[in-house]
């Protein structure tokens, strides 16, 4: 079998990757380096002879022909995350989002010239974080069919949520005209090694490093429900090697939910160390305060569950973190 990821020198990519070699997959990555980056990780990852990085800026078009044909699975991860990215370039976040994705379909319906092949595109829950804003109230666990809507579109932290609501039209639009299998998962709140340094638990880690004091607790009561990268990767794979989740919509997500205080303090707890002073800060415009996704569609599909608690994930990541500190 024969995969490709885009965006697969980043987080969720480069774990895929790592899962799908460890399968048999002959497995090629595409990626500018923008983000992602040939770490140690990544470096290892490709001494495997089944492993090709090609690095291509997937917003041009007419690089898609340098990754060749015949692929049996594509993972169209690529985009630009990370929350403080959506406010400092949030023009980029939906260029190479909305692009990529145009890009992505294209290639896949005209050049990839595999009859049964299956592509995944990653959405995320950010493309209904403004249902709740603007109704009032949300259900939770919130189920895939919930309204996506952009609260309001000039915070540029809709930058992100925005793309990824079109990268979904695009997909199940041209799908239905064209009549490729896809599906659609949006992956809730991932954390673990090697996510890099813009997201709230690595930011969490390093000042727990720089032992900050006092240390700030930013959305301290707002909740999440976080799931290790493992698992969801895995999830990301049940939803494309499974026919019942052709042209659907899936959430990938843990279903425990958890105070940012709660968070905090566990990892005060792994990392042996608690400031003196903590002061609670209000999380940005935008920011949801409660988030915990419907699982049960996944389970009932594809008997995938996240099974990684979150001490053990938080533990996992924390010494990954340690032994990689930023600018190392």
């Amino acid at each position: 079998m024969k995969a490709l990821i885009t965006g697969g020198a980043g987080f969720a990519g480069y774990h895929l990757a790592r899962l799908l070699v460890d399968m048999g997959y002959e497995v090629v990555l595409a990626d500018d380096l923008s983000r992602g980056k040939k770490d140690h990780d990544l470096l290892q990852l490709l001494k495997n002879p089944r492993v090709t990085l090609v690095e291509v800026d997937l917003v041009d078009r007419s690089v898609w022909r340098l990754l060749g044909e015949g692929y049996d699975h594509v993972y169209h991860l690529a985009s630009v995350n990370g929350t403080k990215l959506f406010y400092e370039v949030p023009h980029e976040v939906l260029r190479v989002g909305i692009l990529t994705s145009l890009h992505a379909i294209d290639w896949f319906c005209n050049d990839n010239g595999k009859r049964d092949a299956k592509i995944v595109y990653a959405s995320s829950t950010e493309a209904y974080a403004g249902t709740l804003e603007a109704f009032g109230e949300l259900p939770l666990p919130t189920p895939e069919d919930v309204p996506l809507v952009i609260a309001d579109p000039y915070n540029p932290r809709w930058s992100y949520a925005g793309q990824k609501l079109i990268g979904e039209q695009l997909f199940i639009n041209f799908a239905a005209k064209k009549g490729f299998r896809m599906g659609i998962v949006r992956p809730n709140n991932i954390y673990g090694p090697r996510a890099g340094y813009e997201h709230a638990i690595p930011g969490i880690i390093q000042r727990i490093e720089m032992k900050e004091e006092p240390f700030m607790i930013y959305g301290a009561e707002e909740t999440r429900s976080f799931c290790y990268i493992e698992d969801a990767v895995e999830g990301m794979r049940r939803v494309m090697e499974s026919a019942k989740t052709d042209n659907a919509t899936y959430h990938v997500g843990a279903s425990e939910e958890t105070k940012i205080s709660d968070l905090t303090e566990m990892l005060f707890e792994l990392a042996a160390w608690r400031p003196k002073g903590i002061e609670a800060k209000s999380s940005p415009p935008g920011s949801v305060k409660r988030r915990l996704p419907d699982v049960s569609k996944i389970e009932r599909d594809t008997g995938w569950r996240a099974s990684t608690n979150l001490r053990e994930g938080l533990q996992r990541t924390l010494t990954w973190y340690q032994a990689h500190p930023q600018g190392s």
